[in-house]
Formats: structure tokens, C-alpha cells, sequence
């Protein structure tokens, strides 16, 4: 999963915008039913499915009333059901192992008499990447090795868990699949960065274990429909970034660097196109639950794998790393809006019809987040521009050397 979503500079003006969003939103004229509001999952908040024996997750209308429980045993049944339409539909955009890319693919290769020759070259390619792009593509980089925790988080969705790691379900291959294919993104960037020989692979190395440790919080709630709709998000914003990091390394003369960045942003978008599908498939079969999901995480805000990032040093770093994207337009504010009129358009969302009352107010509220969004990010961005106009910040990933934020 790549780097970006809901997390940093970014991440704070995305959650100011759509704060003034729903502000603005429930308080209109206009509007004489307020959103459900939905409260972090925690024992406290939580009410138990005697059962079952799980702890689901309660939203609240702004009453205080409880307005339903996520997810429910529908949504759970739901996506059981949908086990041989994912086998049929979803696996075969999985590919086979043996027609894989591998990183050996791209690196010099050792045991060769011209590695050697192989590695001053690629030090020769990457010794004019300017630091700024060098702390997108680390950013980038960290986020792909926490792959540990983006397991764990895809089996915290009720109705797909892999309470064996091993279960042959059309679900349970898929998330096992797609571990091993973005294993190899890690793999291939922390080792091509080894070799450039430009970053402190120490401390690069150090924020990854802090990463991995910290988890992430997503606010899915372990309900399937919400975590369709986040991984959706996510696999889109990291093929928008690493296209951009292979744009970047081409016109800074690194044509190595944009074939790698390419063929993971490849890869990102064919998963991308695996969750849509899913999603599309439960706007299909339940449209008021999806609708519904899709409005709940719209309001919760899709919260960027890597934003709990940390280096034992920066307590800000991933504010920083994003600014610095933002800056170098590897991933900004617009996409983020971008995406979420792509997801708008790919579901079809608003024609969407014979919805219950609370799903076509959220329709109608999801419909109109991309161009208020839009307009709000566009004059806080402006803002923060001329904020941050005389801003660097050292580093420590690149031997604490200062980048323009």
C-alpha cells in the first residue's frame, strides 16, 4: 500500500476542510436531518453481540441515539455470499507467482561479473535525484515495508477473517495474494536506495520499525464495507504516487528509477481495481448499506497508512513528508479530492436510486464532498503556501539535510 491518505499537512487541511464540510452541512437550511456521527471503536463505546461474541462498534446521530451497528450481521452475511462471485471476479486479477516481477529484476546483479560495472552505474543515476524527491520516494518506500500491519488490518474485517492463515476461502487467498505481490515493493525501493548509496538507510530503516510497531488507525471498525471502501482509496492514492515518482526520476534522468516506480504503480492499480470492483459489487447488492459506508468513512476521513510514521527523532514527521509531497506534487490536497470524485464516478453513486431516507441523505452529501473539498483545500493550501514559504525541516533520512516544506 503506498504512501499517503489521510495523515500529515495534508491530512490536518483535509480534516479542517471537511470539518467546515459537515459544519456547514448540518447546518443548512436546507438539511432537517443531521448525519449520524460515528464514534471510534473502543470497549467503552462499544456493544457486545452476546451471540456472536464480537464487540461492534456503535454510530450516533447527534441526539446522543444510537443509529446502528457496524457492521451487521447483514453486511457479514453479505459478504459470505459473495465467496464464489470473488473467486470468479476478484482472483483473477491476481498474477501467477512465475510470471511475476521480482526486484532482482531491476537491481545490479551480484554474482555477475558486472556488478560491479551495474552499481556505479545506478550511483551515477541517482546522484542528481534532489533531496526533495528523495524524501517522497523514502516516504513512499516506508510506507510499502509496513506491510506487516496492512495484513493484520485486512483480517480485521468480519466476514473475510483468516482465523487459520491458511483458509482456502476466495477471500482469504486474495489477502494472502496481495501481501506477496506489494511485498516485493519494499523490497525492491529499500534495496535500490541501499545501492544509490543517498539516504540514511539506518534511520530510513529505524522509522520503519517504529512504523510497524505503531500500527495504524483506519476507524473501519472491522466492518467489511467500510474497509473495501478505505483499501479502494488507498491502492488510488499510492498508484497516483508512485506514477508520480516514476514522472519525476525520468525527468531527473533516472529511467531505472521511473521503470520501478512504474511497475509498483502498476501493481497499485491493478489492486486498485480489485477493491472497486468489490465495492461495486455491494453497491449493487445492499446500495443503502454502501451507500451509507462510503458516507461513514467520507465523514471519519480516510487516514493514511503511514501516518503514524516516526524516525526516534521528528515527532512531525509525516506532517513533513507530506508537505514536502504536497509541494512536489507527488501526491496533494487535489488528489485527494480527485479520488474521491474517481470513486464517486466508478460506483455510479449518484444514480443510484430507490435508496431509504438516511442513504439518500447520504447520497446527497457524499455527492457533494469533491467540489466543496476542492474549494476549501484550494484556499487553505494557499494559506499554508505562504505559511511555509521560508519552512525547511532537516531530514534524518537523508543525513539531516534541510528540504523546503
Amino acid at each position: 500500500m503506498a504512501s499517503v491518505v489521510l495523515h500529515s499537512a495534508i491530512a490536518a487541511q483535509i480534516r479542517l476542510d471537511i470539518r467546515v464540510v459537515h459544519t456547514r452541512w448540518r447546518t443548512s437550511k436546507s438539511c432537517k436531518i443531521v448525519m449520524a456521527t460515528a464514534t471510534p471503536v473502543t470497549l467503552r463505546s462499544c456493544g457486545r453481540d452476546t451471540a456472536q461474541g464480537r464487540f461492534l462498534g456503535n454510530s450516533f446521530h447527534s441526539n446522543g441515539k444510537a443509529s446502528r451497528t457496524w457492521p451487521s450481521q447483514q453486511q457479514i452475511e453479505i459478504i459470505r455470499s459473495l465467496e464464489s462471485w470473488a473467486e470468479e471476479m476478484i482472483l483473477p486479477l491476481l498474477k501467477p507467482v512465475e510470471k511475476c516481477w521480482q526486484p532482482h529484476d531491476y537491481l545490479p546483479n551480484f554474482s555477475s561479473d558486472t556488478f560491479m560495472d551495474e552499481l556505479l552505474e545506478l550511483k551515477r543515476r541517482t546522484f542528481h535525484l534532489p533531496n526533495d524527491y528523495l524524501v517522497c520516494l523514502v516516504g513512499d518506500m516506508i510506507t510499502e515495508e509496513a506491510l506487516p500491519t496492512y495484513q493484520s488490518f485486512l483480517n480485521t474485517f468480519e466476514g473475510v477473517r483468516d482465523t487459520t492463515v491458511a483458509s482456502p476461502t476466495p477471500w482469504n487467498v486474495w489477502i494472502r495474494a496481495w501481501t506477496a505481490e506489494e511485498n516485493r515493493h519494499g523490497d525492491l525501493l529499500n534495496k535500490y536506495l541501499y545501492l544509490s548509496g543517498r539516504v540514511d538507510m539506518r534511520m530510513v530503516e529505524k522509522t520503519t520499525q517504529y512504523l510497524v510497531r505503531s500500527g495504524m488507525e483506519t476507524h473501519v471498525d472491522s466492518s467489511p464495507y467500510n474497509g473495501f471502501i478505505y483499501t479502494s482509496f488507498q491502492e488510488r492514492a499510492t498508484f497516483i504516487s508512485h506514477a508520480n515518482t516514476a514522472r519525476f526520476a525520468k525527468e531527473h534522468g533516472d529511467d531505472k528509477l521511473a521503470t520501478i516506480c512504474g511497475i509498483i504503480a502498476s501493481d497499485e492499480r491493478r489492486h486498485e481495481i480489485a477493491y472497486t470492483r468489490i465495492v461495486g459489487k455491494l453497491f449493487e447488492v445492499d446500495p443503502n448499506g454502501a451507500v451509507l459506508a462510503f458516507a461513514e468513512m467520507m465523514r471519519k476521513k480516510i487516514t493514511m497508512p503511514a501516518h503514524l510514521m516516526f524516525d526516534g527523532e521528528n515527532s512531525s514527521l509525516f506532517k513533513d513528508y507530506a508537505a514536502v509531497a504536497q509541494r512536489c506534487n507527488v501526491y496533494t490536497a487535489k488528489d485527494y479530492a480527485d479520488i474521491m470524485e474517481h470513486l464517486i464516478a466508478t460506483w455510479k453513486i449518484e444514480k443510484i436510486s430507490a435508496l431509504s431516507t438516511e442513504a439518500l441523505q447520504a447520497q446527497q452529501y457524499v455527492c457533494s464532498l469533491p467540489s466543496r473539498m476542492r474549494k476549501l483545500s484550494e484556499r487553505a493550501h494557499d494559506q499554508e503556501r505562504v505559511k511555509a514559504e521560508r519552512e525547511s525541516r532537516a531530514f534524518s533520512w537523508i543525513f539531516h539535510k534541510s528540504v523546503k516544506l
